[in-house]
């Protein structure tokens, strides 16, 4: 874990629970694409930058969720370096309470505040055309995330971020988090006709051929919205459809796991009524969801 890997060029990735993308801008200066899940992890992407004698320039994060930018502040502390992000993530990553507040719908309890949902605060500019090194340009890949982009680099190497889960990841857990369903549709759609030298997705193995992992994780999402139509048969509320779907799926509830895929469930309720396949109700004060 944390190995320093080529992928093409000057474009490299460092192997770790969610790849970091590495770029050489010049002899001594790189830049990354997002920067792990904590504060170890910047440590330890310290270190490699100092093996090979390189400067950190900047750290362009793909989106705001923990797990990529947990790094962002022992190494902008540590190296000067600035931060850009897109979007809104810009504003989750200034203010990271921001994230397990959105997961949860209120101010999260303690076991939420924590850096697996609760990154430390840096300092983050908004991600624009003109501070890419040249010939790397910004992908949109909204779904996963707010506003989530990848990266193209100039050696043809291309960064997919989140918006793709390893098939080993689908098969267990059956289930992973999407905030905007019907745009992460839209992105896998987008990303199965890219071609590219290599592609390197966030948490599945980099390849020179996508389309197939596509696939499947579309189907995963079709599998997913069948399953909870079904559910639905019955008047049920939220909670008594995200209970369902972990008793589906054979997940082991706790607090993290509650709030990832509870506001997954949630997700897909508010894509499926939206689409005309579910309707709502309010039946002694709850709030029911039913197939139509």
């Amino acid at each position: 874990m944390f190995e320093l890997k080529e992928a093409k060029g000057n474009s490299y990735y460092i192997e770790s629970p969610a790849k970091i993308g590495l770029l050489r801008v010049n002899d001594d200066e790189v830049c990354l694409i997002d920067s792990g899940s904590d504060k170890d992890a910047g440590r330890k992407v310290r270190q490699i930058l100092d093996a090979n004698g390189w400067k950190l320039k900047a750290i362009f994060n793909t989106h705001s969720n923990a797990d990529h930018i947990g790094g962002n502040s022992y190494l902008q502390k540590q190296t000067g370096c600035r931060i850009y992000a897109p979007g809104i993530e810009c504003s989750f990553i200034r203010h990271p309470v921001l994230e397990p507040s959105f997961l949860y719908g209120g101010y999260p309890f303690s076991e939420l505040r924590h850096k697996f949902l609760l990154a430390q605060e840096s300092v983050a500019e908004y991600l624009t055309d003109d501070v890419l090194p040249e010939g790397m340009s910004v992908i949109p890949l909204p779904g996963h995330f707010f506003d989530m982009v990848g990266f193209r680099t100039s050696d043809d190497a291309v960064y997919l971020a989140d918006c793709l889960s390893s098939r080993e990841t689908l098969d267990k857990y059956g289930i992973t988090f999407i905030h905007d369903v019907e745009e992460y549709l839209k992105t896998l759609e987008k990303v199965k006709t890219m071609e590219a030298a290599i592609f390197i997705p966030a948490h599945a193995a980099a390849t020179d051929d996508i389309t197939e992992l596509v696939e499947y994780n579309i189907s995963r999402v079709h599998e997913t919205a069948e399953r909870i139509l079904s559910i639905c048969r019955e008047a049920l509320s939220g909670e008594a459809v995200i209970k369902k779907i972990f008793q589906a799926y054979g997940l082991a509830m706790n607090a993290q796991q509650y709030v990832l895929i509870g506001s997954t469930v949630r997700s897909y309720l508010s894509w499926l009524k939206d689409k005309g396949l579910l309707e709502i109700a309010i039946d002694d004060s709850m709030l029911l969801w039913r197939t139509v």
